[in-house]
């Protein structure tokens, strides 16, 4: 197999990046997934803010060696076996979903510190930065946390403050300089999904 195509897609919480990816996966169905939501730390080794409340907002919240090791393999043309991460257990499921994904020509890595990290930032050959009002972006972030993952309202309202928005100043938001392609994501993204899809299949 000739070497992938690897593609960064990063922007800061509920930009709407992980829909981007579901719906370009959808176009290319070959594609293989490269999730850092699948890397966090267990929770009880996640780092606290001063009020003791664990903060998944950080590049440390991230296990950065296993993430890039694996990134690696899939760029060798290796597969890699993995445990799926949910936001309503900290890895002690008894029985948590495995994981395997294989090697392709288009490597597909999703997270908000895709290019805050360079070891994983000189990896990509096409770096995608989507972008949307803060106003959309809390928007999204409490209707995802408290209807979808079943966290209380002030739980969300919380985090937000204190560990997604500093997260987003300082570690997403000065990474989009290194952005090949900014895609605003204020009502859709569907004439840049058919760009970097017909990109991609040839």
């Amino acid at each position: 197999m000739n070497k992938p195509i690897v593609v960064g897609i990063t922007g800061g919480s509920g930009s709407g990046k992980t829909l981007f990816m579901k719906e370009l996966m959808q176009q290319i169905p070959y594609a293989a997934l490269h999730s850092m939501d699948n890397y966090y730390i267990e929770k009880s080794r996640q780092p606290k803010d001063s009020s003791g409340i664990e903060n998944f907002d950080t590049p440390e919240s991230i296990d950065q060696k296993l993430f890039i090791s694996d990134l690696e393999k899939l760029i060798a043309g290796e597969s890699i076996e993995l445990t799926e991460y949910t936001y309503n257990n900290d890895r002690d499921n008894p029985n948590p979903k495995k994981i395997t994904v294989k090697s392709s020509s288009v490597i597909l890595v999703e997270g908000i510190f895709v290019f805050h990290l360079k070891k994983v930032r000189d990896l990509l050959n096409l770096k995608l930065y989507i972008e949307a009002p803060d106003y959309l972006m809390m928007k999204r972030r409490i209707i995802r946390d408290s209807k979808e993952r079943g966290y209380d309202l002030d739980d969300v309202l919380y985090r937000y403050e204190h560990h997604v928005t500093p997260a987003y100043r300082q570690y997403i938001e000065p990474s989009k300089h290194y952005a090949d392609l900014i895609i605003p994501n204020h009502q859709n993204f569907e004439k840049a999904l058919k760009v970097i899809t017909a990109f991609l299949n040839q």
